[in-house]
């Protein structure tokens, strides 16, 4: 079943789609086929309202810190700092 917003999620990718297309430019319809390849994993969010934001910047503190890691004496000092973030991010 499609949600009501998944429908007009629909409604503006067919205007988006139509658009691009009609413009003719090269960078439109590489936003255009780039829309199309992600579009199912777009309107999904309409119906679960999941984002991966926290995560990512988990990620993020995590390559922060690997480059200010350089010259750690060994891997599992780094490990034991990478879960000291992730334990006080949570709590």
């Amino acid at each position: 079943m499609v949600s009501e917003d998944q429908k007009t999620g629909r409604e503006i990718h067919g205007r988006l789609d139509r658009t691009s297309q009609s413009i003719g430019h090269r960078h439109a319809e590489e936003v255009r086929q780039n829309l199309a390849s992600h579009w199912d994993g777009i309107l999904a969010y309409y119906d679960y309202r999941i984002s991966t934001g926290p995560l990512e910047g988990t990620n993020n503190k995590i390559k922060t810190m690997k480059r200010q890691a350089y010259g750690y004496r060994d891997n599992e000092f780094f490990k034991l700092k990478s879960w000291r973030f992730i334990w006080q991010s949570t709590h």
